[in-house]
């Protein structure tokens, strides 16, 4: 695999980003460094050429103001010379400790320190003369040619050392010159290096991002399929649901006039054929009078169940007596039945008869739970309208329970979920552990025909 095919396949963008920001830190940060040490250089070759020059400048003020001096005679004059000597003796010795390393250069040095002193001294002989009225002697001095040889050594040795100093300062620009283009070169290679590596990177990012994004619309029209589906599902099991539920109650129903018109009438056919022997065998046989005594009551209190449980199948004061005065009925069963307390605070409500019987079974599954489960001592019942639906409540005050876990005991609140939402309503359950359970079941109210 070539090099090219490695950067297109995106294996080593982010190495080689990393190698190439190492390596331009690296150059960046050897040359600033070697920069500095060739500007550093580069300053001290002009503070030395800057004392060179200096000094020849303080030897000229030493011998103008020791003319000056013999001249005039005023001691006024020698003070640029007593400052000379000074600043001489500065500049010697920073030139010496800078030509240290420099045996060539500080070879210069010495002889140019050697004629100094020789000029420095011929200027301090002509003033000591001329201050004990020698006058002419000192003027000899002065006018002859050792002073002026002097003067020409120093200049020539200066004129050396600034030579010296402007051919090294030369070459150390040239080094940093030189310095400065590698680096450049070499930022500008990694640079080159590093928008390849990120025009790579660019490439394999937009190619992964338009791969995600394929993949998110693929997942994404999966999803919508699955919704679809689960929706499709639900709906079906939500028909399936209220056609069971329907059946149910049609079977019921069946059972229910079957039970009163079949089984009660034959029922009350022996009750009333019971009562007839019984009334032929008055006076006579007591011991048969008295069985016929207990088949009749036999039969009052199967006629009685018989009617119990065609009320359980087919609530009759539904359709009669309408569903506040059904559900007050039931509670009023339930309370006597349990010993258990119950309040009522029913108000009328428009409810299709689907609907009000599947109130009615919620409620019936409600307090049976109660009963069996609950380990209540009041139960509070509630039906009015709320925000446009039909909202009934059962709420009680016993033990309550975690509404978290799935178990066996919640089929029963499942079915009465499945019941609401068959009927387009919706049934909430809330509890905790030792705080009672409220079950809130809200239903559509029956849609009115068109005046």
């Amino acid at each position: 695999m070539s090099f090219l095919n490695l950067l297109k396949g995106g294996t080593i963008v982010f190495p080689l980003a990393l190698a190439a920001t190492a390596a331009m830190v690296f150059i960046s940060e050897g040359s600033y460094r070697q920069s500095i040490g060739t500007l550093a250089g580069l300053d001290a070759m002009a503070q030395a050429r800057t004392r060179v020059q200096d000094l020849q400048r303080s030897v000229l003020d030493a011998e103008s103001s020791q003319r000056g001096y013999l001249l005039i005679g005023r001691d006024e004059y020698l003070q640029p010379y007593t400052q000379a000597l000074d600043e001489v003796a500065l500049q010697l010795d920073a030139l010496g400790a800078y030509y240290a390393v420099d045996p060539e250069s500080a070879a210069v040095l010495a002889k140019l320190r050697a004629a100094i002193e020789t000029k420095l001294s011929e200027l301090a002989l002509t003033i000591r003369l001329h201050d004990e009225g020698r006058r002419d002697a000192s003027a000899r001095i002065a006018l002859s040619d050792i002073g002026r040889e002097q003067m020409v050594a120093i200049r020539t040795l200066s004129a050396g050392l600034l030579e010296h100093e402007s051919r090294r300062f030369a070459a150390g620009r040239a080094d940093l010159y030189a310095t400065l283009s590698l680096a450049r070169i070499g930022v500008a290679g990694l640079s080159a290096a590093s928008l390849l590596a990120l025009f790579f990177y660019l490439r394999q990012t937009a190619a992964l991002r338009s791969q995600q994004l394929e993949l998110r619309r693929s997942v994404q029209a999966e999803r919508d399929r699955l919704e679809a589906e689960v929706g499709q599902r639900t709906a079906q099991l939500t028909d399936l649901t209220r056609h069971l539920l329907t059946a149910r109650e049609d079977e019921r129903n069946r059972l229910a006039r079957d039970l009163h018109d079949e089984l009660g009438a034959l029922l009350t056919s022996a009750k009333l054929d019971a009562a007839r022997v019984r009334s032929r065998l008055a006076g006579s046989a007591p011991e048969a009078l008295e069985r016929l005594g207990h088949l009749v009551e036999t039969l009052n209190s199967s006629i009685a169940l018989g009617r119990r449980i065609i009320e359980d199948l087919r609530p009759s004061t539904l359709s009669n007596l309408g569903l506040v005065a059904t559900l007050n009925i039931l509670a009023g069963e339930f309370a006597e039945r349990s010993g258990i307390e119950v309040h009522c605070a029913l108000a009328p409500v428009d409810l299709a008869a689907s609907a009000e019987l599947v109130v009615y079974r919620v409620v019936q599954e409600a307090i049976t739970n109660i009963s069996k489960y609950a380990a209540a001592s009041q139960v509070w019942l509630g039906m009015e309208s709320v925000d446009g639906q039909v909202q009934v409540t059962v709420r009680d005050d016993g033990a309550g329970f975690d509404t978290t876990p799935a178990t066996r005991s919640a089929y029963g609140l499942i079915g009465m979920r499945f019941r609401a939402e068959a009927e387009g309503g919706s049934l909430d359950v809330v509890s905790a552990p030792g705080q009672g359970c409220l079950i809130r079941m809200r239903l559509p109210p029956a849609a009115r025909a068109p005046a």
